[in-house]
């Protein structure tokens, strides 16, 4: 989610989340959504730690605190047996070799934006690369350490006048981004995040370090080119083919509450027929006076914002009643959708549903569970991003991201307390069953870089889960890598 959607659910939800969302003392209502296992006694975390070049955090440590958290404060009551800061793929491996013979479930951690504080575990070890973050480009390839966030990603691009389509969160990392998909406004354009990968580093279960590309474990490379984090292996580097850095041309339009239905369907029509350099992203936002929201914010790579909106529009067949244009380079694009160069911590409650063509009673019903969270001030968006395009091809090498025909992705997001109720986290709850109710006649599944609690781990892969359970069997074969989220 970039971090322009995020400011503009905040505002929604304006005086509404300090007199709604501020509790005081209350506890963290998450059983079931974090990672819990029992460890075996007397693990030599001494002698592990002489075995690293990195560092180990245990409890009751200077630095643990800091470094066992998640984006997501929700997550904040979860004690890891260890953090372990990996300095390089040596200590990835000795990491996997240590949880391996003291039976300790372990997961890896890059930017910690898992949705489900899937990067964290009670009383398991983290392996923590986001000190991996080292870079270069040579031929028109970038080299990433695991751990590199997205604006220092994109900053040390531009210096080679060169780019990535990534999503736009300035401290999401690299590695899960890319491992599930990876949408941004380059998608239609470019495709997915994962489909510029041309070879990976990884370290499997067995503690084998693998460089993975179309013709090494090439079964390997096809499931991690869009099968989600934590599942196969922890990856210590990528090689990333990059895109041209060129200015984007940008527009906004809002309408009004009553013309909402109209802009979802005229965004279906613009999802599926605008030509790839145009991308549109849609948000549906429950403001705290109980009206809704609705705006698009919109891309063009040619430059030309101001035509693809008016194509837009044509779709929408009603002029917005706002608009505003502008003309970007490649870093204040960047800086403009991330919010800035950073991202402070946010509490919050998602989910996502992949779409096909969305009739006019989906239509009316996407647009009523929005309109439901705002009658209940509730601060929540709907925010619908297009695929099509480049997306829609599988890349040389092959992908496991299984929506390539499919409209778009819809998020459920909604803000919350840093340590939200339980009163809190229902009535947010109750918002995205409603939103995957209303869509459910057009929905394929789920987008597995918004995982949400509860759902089945099949409805993120669609018709590519059983290869990527046969994947699985073969490189992880005693199941090592094993949450409530992974594939089995």
């Amino acid at each position: 989610m970039s971090h322009i959607d995020r400011r503009t659910l905040l505002k929604a939800g304006g005086a509404l989340a300090a007199a709604t969302l501020t509790t005081t003392g209350s506890t963290p209502a998450h059983a079931g959504s974090a990672h819990t296992t029992g460890t075996t006694a007397g693990p030599d975390w001494t002698a592990f730690q002489r075995s690293l070049k990195g560092r180990v955090y245990r409890p009751g440590q200077p630095g643990y605190p800091t470094v066992r958290q998640l984006f997501n404060p929700r997550w904040d009551s979860v004690q890891p047996a260890a953090v372990v800061r990996a300095a390089g793929g040596n200590d990835v491996r000795a990491a996997i070799l240590f949880a391996r013979k003291n039976r300790l479930v372990s997961v890896p951690k890059s930017g910690g934006h898992s949705y489900v504080g899937a990067s964290t575990v009670s009383n398991g070890l983290v392996v923590d690369v986001s000190a991996m973050r080292s870079m270069s480009y040579a031929g028109n390839v970038l080299t990433v350490g695991a751990g590199a966030k997205l604006y220092d990603v994109h900053a040390f691009l531009d210096k080679h006048g060169k780019s990535l389509p990534t999503g736009t969160c300035p401290t999401v990392g690299i590695a899960g981004l890319t491992l599930g998909g990876g949408l941004g406004v380059h998608t239609r354009a470019f495709g997915l995040t994962c489909d510029r990968i041309q070879s990976l580093g990884v370290i499997t279960a067995d503690g084998v370090a693998r460089n993975v590309s179309a013709t090494s474990d090439p079964d390997l490379f096809w499931a991690l080119r869009g099968g989600g984090g934590g599942n196969l292996g922890i990856v210590t580097s990528f090689k990333l083919i990059t895109i041209p850095a060129t200015k984007l041309g940008f527009f906004r339009l809002t309408w009004p509450e009553s013309r909402a239905a109209d802009v979802v369907r005229g965004w279906q029509k613009f999802a599926v027929a605008a030509p790839i350099t145009a991308w549109a992203n849609l948000r549906i936002v429950a403001q705290s006076n109980g009206t809704l929201g609705v705006t698009v914010l919109g891309v063009s790579t040619t430059g030309n914002g101001a035509a693809a909106a008016a194509q837009l529009e044509s779709y929408v067949k009603v002029k917005a009643t706002t608009r505003s244009f502008a003309v970007r380079t490649h870093m204040e694009a960047v800086k403009y959708l991330g919010g800035g160069t950073t991202s402070a911590r946010q509490g919050f409650l998602a989910g996502s549903d992949v779409l096909k063509p969305l009739t006019e009673p989906t239509i009316a019903a996407l647009v009523g569970a929005v309109k439901a969270a705002a009658r209940a001030k509730l601060p929540a968006v709907a925010i619908m991003d297009p695929l099509g395009g480049q997306a829609a091809k599988v890349p040389s090498g092959g992908s496991s991201w299984g929506w390539r025909s499919a409209v778009g992705v819809v998020q459920w997001y909604s803000g919350l307390a840093a340590h939200p109720t339980s009163a809190q986290l229902r009535a947010a709850q109750t918002f995205i069953t409603n939103g995957h109710r209303a869509v459910r006649p057009s929905t394929a599944g789920g987008y597995v870089n918004y995982l949400e609690t509860g759902r089945s781990v099949t409805s993120y892969y669609g018709a590519n889960y059983a290869r990527l359970q046969a994947v699985k069997k073969k490189y992880d074969p005693t199941n090592f890598f094993r949450t409530a989220y992974t594939i089995v």
